[in-house]
């Protein structure tokens, strides 16, 4: 008995020693995780500096971690180990019955302070209608859900300091109590941190009013069920299993006016577009990018609305799903991601539009750093 004992440990240690290395050798290497929605770490080159900074090393480290064969089975089988210890938190994400969560922490109120300030002198200087909407995750909606070893900082409590520092040439529109009067309905992705298309829809019908139109009934869309495996960046996080997978909404209504061009610029190329929808990804890891398609610089869209009203939106991808609904009412929606610009005037003239909306989630605000740039 311990003869064939050491004859498996000693099958399993060569194995370890020889097998795995040459398959991580052999093995296809990939640049971009799906599963996870990451760039994975590139083989690292050696030279004397990265050698002594240590740099060599660790990077090294990062590329076999990131290439072991079977890694993914192997973070599967790590995770449900931590959950059957009692662990409730992976990656910075709660687990619960029916959602993945957000563990949201006091954020350094500095960098929203200072987003806040460059909004407030950009409406100065624009003099256009200027509004500000910062959404909820589902985070800040699904907090009391959490236990009490689960700690949450308020982000009602985020987004009212937010609020607080708006100047008098900017209107703020508060969605918090709308979307948690309405958590029981499916406004948020179980695995994702988006809103789905009905939160969308919420807080556009809320929203759209304060912006001086009537909004499109509900009943008046068409809703179709485009994909039911979306799994998103929350799953991407922890690869937990056990949440069913999300639904992604598409709402067409048919009755009114249309999109005449989506117009993509990534600010090498332009390429437009006769659909918002881009439907070829519902295909893709990343469902969510059927709204609008993946984040670029700018988006223009046009309609064949005969009307002057045009808006401006500054956003984070919470406004992919929004944008749509927006059709019925404007000639022209440009949509705009800081992320992605150095100088907005490379784009558009701000004094063009009959309105400016600035649409972030509470969490992107906090810790988005571009917003500045509209100073610059």
């Amino acid at each position: 008995m311990k003869k064939k004992q050491h004859i498996i440990s000693t099958i399993l240690f060569l194995i370890i020693i020889f097998v795995f290395p040459v398959t991580l050798l052999v093995s296809k290497k990939t640049e971009f995780s799906d599963i996870e929605n990451r760039k994975l770490q590139k083989a690292p080159s050696f030279s004397f500096d990265s050698w002594f900074s240590k740099s060599f090393m660790t990077n090294t480290e990062s590329y076999i971690a990131d290439h072991f064969p079977g890694r993914t089975g192997w973070v599967k089988t790590k995770i449900k180990t931590q959950l059957m210890l009692g662990k409730t938190e992976l990656n910075g994400i709660y687990i619960t019955d029916k959602r993945l969560i957000e563990h949201i922490e006091e954020p350094d109120y500095t960098n929203a302070d200072i987003s806040v300030a460059a909004i407030n002198d950009f409406a100065e200087k624009t003099g256009v209608p200027a509004y500000v909407v910062i959404a909820p995750t589902s985070g800040g909606i699904y907090a009391d859900t959490l236990g009490k070893n689960a700690p949450q900082y308020s982000q009602k409590e985020i987004i009212n300091h937010i609020y607080a520092q708006a100047g008098q040439k900017v209107s703020v529109i508060d969605i918090y109590d709308l979307l948690y009067a309405t958590r029981d309905d499916y406004i948020y992705y179980r695995t994702d941190h988006h809103w789905t298309s009905l939160g969308a829809y919420y807080a556009y019908n809320y929203v759209i009013q304060k912006l001086g139109f009537t909004p499109i009934a509900y009943s008046k869309y068409n809703i179709e069920h485009a994909s039911s495996d979306f799994l998103g960046t929350y799953y991407s996080k922890t690869l937990y299993t056990d949440i069913q997978a999300d639904t992604i909404d598409i709402y067409t209504y048919n009755d009114g006016k249309s999109v005449t061009s989506c117009t993509v610029s990534t600010g090498n190329q332009e390429k437009t577009y006769d659909d918002i929808y881009f439907r070829e990804n519902l295909q893709k890891k990343d469902k969510y990018t059927t709204y609008l398609g993946p984040n670029v610089p700018v988006i223009n869209i046009r309609t064949n609305l005969e009307s002057d009203k045009k808006i401006l939106i500054f956003k984070d991808s919470y406004a992919n799903s929004f944008v749509p609904f927006l059709t019925q009412h404007y000639s022209q929606i440009t949509v705009a991601d800081m992320r992605y610009i150095q100088n907005y005037r490379d784009y558009f003239d701000p004094s063009d539009f009959s309105q400016i909306l600035f649409l972030y989630n509470a969490t992107t605000f906090c810790d988005d750093d571009n917003i500045k740039k509209l100073t610059y």
